[in-house]
């Protein structure tokens, strides 16, 4: 077993396990992860490659030297012959200049001296060729790409040329970044031409094995550089040409060339092999985790539940061990809440048909007294529309019939003062928080002048305009630290109509399945949804007995927190096997 391979095989567990969380997974179990561990063995095996420590040196080898001089003079054939242009004379490699010390027999080189740059191909208009745009070159270490028919004369004028043989990477960001090029081969009449985002090198050369070079060029040593000397405005930077050709590449001998190319394939198998196991294995994980949470929710009433619950409990180590187990639980947590199963229920408590009725009261007293408008009565709730039967002691009823949705209004800049009331705009509404990265000012007077767009502590909010983001609901409640506040445009404020209706339950029950699968359905507006506040006040609300709401409520918080030190625990832990595989990667390279 050669030393990288035992590398590979010793830390195995450390590959796999460093997983890194991209952005939130959102609702459902869609693996929003990538494999860190598997991508940096990659990384690496590609960084030994071009270092000469993945395969051991034969001293029978011919050393390269040698070789760059047959090269030198065929180059000084095809010069004379006109059959290529005289390149553009480079300085000698300097010392500082050199990443790494080479092992014996081979030698510093550049693209300018192996190959022809940027070459143009001589064709009929009516001969059929390819036609390659960025899109289909892929990023794989093996240069593969994919092409179009087209004629020449169609591509001939406006686009990069190149031929079988050539090879090409992505000059400009982000393709650059992400390793896109490619080894043309199998072009129709073997030309082609494409994006005018590449850089082409064509060798001649049999000596020189395209493989390599193309290793060479998706290092990551290659990459940082080649980064580093972009130029060019934001979203429109590039590598330049000189970089391409003047870029020191190892050169090891001929046969030592294809000795490590053939051990990167060996490798990166194994690797395609770890990648495809782990997958298997986050998949049955969240197979897993879709059927125990499943029983959770399949619970007949909270005893059931308890017994679930507990039997699930013993195993969250090895259950909730990424982001999106851990925030479906969270989901499953809201979705036993709004169906009842969350705490047991007190038969001593008085039900929820009679706090409706005092709402109803409450609301035609409002109404009276010229507080609210009075409201088109809203349709009956049928049986066909509830999702479950509710306990005992519950009952059914839309949004409005237990809040009022005010939309907040649009302020001129010219009203903004430095100081007074926040101004609360639907950048400071988050997913569960708020955040006043962004703060504006109005008066305090204008809390007077428009008293319905007062924030007040408890207030529930929801953001009107792209309400979801990455299946989440970005809603948050006010607090004291949020206030002396006034609602800007584009922000919902829910006035509930009696104060025993527990705000938070309602801050929620906008976060549950229950409420983000109807709202899902009933955005209008593609690029940028809204939410049509007509509907989302017909949506049904299962509301709970007084007592059971601030139950339910502490519940959550309870459980909430747990799912915080999960998570923390999980970000701790990835920290860790990302640092250390960091580690075992620059170990590996000195």
């Amino acid at each position: 077993m050669t030393p990288v391979q035992q590398l590979l095989t010793d830390h195995i567990d450390l590959w796999t396990g460093a997983i890194e969380q991209k952005s939130s997974a959102g609702r459902g179990g869609s693996r929003k992860q990538s494999l860190y561990g598997i991508k940096k063995l990659r990384e690496l095996i590609l960084e030994l490659a071009v270092r000469g420590k993945l395969v051991p040196q034969d001293p029978n080898d011919e050393p390269a030297s040698e070789l760059l001089k047959r090269i030198a003079a065929e180059r000084d054939r095809l010069l004379k012959a006109g059959e290529i242009k005289k390149p553009k004379k480079l300085p000698e490699i300097g010392k500082e200049e050199k990443p790494f010390e080479l092992p014996e027999g081979w030698e510093w080189s550049q693209l300018n001296k192996l190959a022809e740059i940027n070459p143009k191909n001589v064709a009929a208009d009516d001969t059929e060729a390819s036609f390659v745009p960025m899109p289909l070159i892929s990023t794989s270490y093996t240069g593969q790409h994919d092409h179009e028919n087209k004629t020449w004369a169609e591509i001939k004028k406006g686009y990069t040329h190149f031929a079988d043989g050539d090879l090409a990477i992505a000059k400009i960001t982000p393709c650059f970044e992400n390793s896109k090029a490619a080894i043309f081969s199998g072009l129709i009449n073997g030309i082609g031409a494409g994006t005018t985002e590449l850089h082409v090198a064509r060798i001649r050369c049999t000596d020189i094995s395209k493989r390599f070079v193309l290793l060479c060029l998706k290092s990551p040593a290659f990459l940082i550089t080649g980064e580093s000397k972009m130029t060019g405005s934001a979203g429109q930077k590039r590598v330049p040409k000189e970089f391409f050709i003047s870029y020191p590449l190892p050169i090891p001998p001929k046969q030592e060339q294809h000795r490590i190319v053939a051990k990167v394939d060996e490798l990166m198998a194994l690797c395609d092999q770890l990648e495809q196991q782990t997958e298997q294995q986050l998949d049955a994980h969240q197979t897993l985790v879709d059927t125990l949470l499943g029983t959770l929710t399949q619970s007949q009433n909270a005893e059931e539940l308890a017994e679930n619950w507990a039997r699930l409990s013993q195993h969250f180590d090895t259950l909730f061990t990424t982001e999106a187990s851990i925030d479906q639980l969270k989901q499953t947590i809201l979705q036993l809440a709004v169906m009842g199963k969350l705490v047991p229920q007190d038969p001593n408590d008085e039900p929820a048909s009679e706090l409706l009725k005092r709402i109803e009261a409450e609301k035609a007293q409002l109404i009276k007294e010229g507080k609210i408008k009075k409201q088109k009565p809203l349709p009956a709730i049928t049986d066909e529309e509830k999702p479950f039967e509710l306990p005992k002691g519950w009952e059914w009823c839309r949004v409005g019939d237990i809040a009022e949705l005010i939309s907040g209004k649009g302020f001129k800049k010219s009203e903004y003062s430095d100081r007074g009331a926040r101004l609360f705009q639907i950048t400071n509404v988050s997913l569960g928080y708020t955040k006043w990265e962004i703060e504006n000012f109005l008066p305090l007077d204008y809390l007077t002048e428009y008293p319905d767009l007062e924030l007040s502590k408890g207030d529930v909010l929801i953001a009107l305009n792209r309400p979801l983001l990455n299946g989440k609901m970005k809603v948050c409640i006010i607090g004291e630290t949020d206030l002396p506040a006034i609602l800007y445009q584009r922000v919902g404020k829910f006035r509930i109509y009696n104060s025993s209706i527990d705000t938070r339950l309602v801050y929620h029950y906008l976060q549950s399945g229950l409420f983000i699968d109807k709202l899902s359905g009933s955005l209008q507006g593609s690029d940028q949804p809204f939410i049509n506040q007509g509907q989302l006040i017909q949506f049904l609300f299962s509301i709970p007995p007084r007592d059971e709401q601030h139950r339910i409520v502490t519940k959550i918080d309870e459980l909430f927190t747990l799912c915080d030190q999960l998570n923390e625990n999980l970000n701790q832990q990835q920290i860790t096997s990302m640092l250390l595989t960091d580690t075992l990667v620059s170990e590996a390279l000195n």
